[in-house]
């Protein structure tokens, strides 16, 4: 398993002074950094989305439940990974949370070890997760470099049409495509052909959701 980057935070939310006492203890007697809440409405008031971690929240809370504070985070872009732990879940319950993406779905009490690996599980996918939105981001920046031009001729290229080909579409010469062609890769960070259809598949899979 890849270890989590930089420093992380185990968010916990619950409603019971004991729970967040004893979970805490425990998440910090693991190396964990740990910030608690004693309900849905403070962590987000008072959480950065930024903040890279995961979050342990429970179901039952007076107010916003947790299954509604998953689906704010949701409305919010905020795809911080969410383990539920409650001692009231039920299987409807526990199929809509991981529907929705929720890492694991635990009952108390819990093993201390079951939490612990949720826990690595849900801090290795947040890590992938901003690794991806930095890449996506990074890609979208050097696009942003490309004229109106150079970006139709990139759209060409990466669906395998000749240099003449695309010439004749845009009502130019060869040569001109040629210098957009390689502007587009030099713009773009890419050495062939090869890297630039492999960096437009990605673009795609970003604007999927991938």
């Amino acid at each position: 398993m890849t270890a989590p980057l930089g420093p992380v935070t185990v968010f916990l939310v619950d409603d019971d002074p004991s729970i967040l006492r004893a979970v805490g203890r425990l998440l910090r007697s693991a190396d964990l950094n740990v910030a608690t809440f004693h309900s849905p409405q403070e962590f987000l008031d008072r959480q950065d989305p930024a903040a890279p971690g995961c979050l342990v929240l429970d179901v039952t809370m007076p107010g916003l439940n947790g299954l509604e504070l998953q689906q704010a985070l949701i409305r919010a872009g905020n795809h911080l990974p969410i383990i539920f732990l409650t001692g009231d879940g039920d299987i409807p319950m526990t199929v809509r949370a991981m529907k929705s993406g929720a890492v694991d779905f635990l009952s108390k009490p819990c093993r201390d070890e079951d939490l612990i690996a949720a826990i690595m599980i849900a801090l290795a996918k947040d890590q992938q997760l901003r690794q991806q939105q930095a890449q996506k981001r990074t890609i979208v920046d050097l696009l942003a470099t490309l004229t109106p031009r150079e970006h139709e001729v990139m759209l060409g290229v990466v669906a395998g049409k000749l240099n003449k080909q695309i010439a004749a579409e845009l009502g130019t010469v060869e040569k001109t495509i040629k210098v957009h062609r390689a502007r587009v890769m030099e713009k773009l960070h890419v050495s062939s052909v090869a890297d630039l259809v492999r960096l437009s598949e990605r673009i795609g899979a970003f604007a999927r959701g991938g």
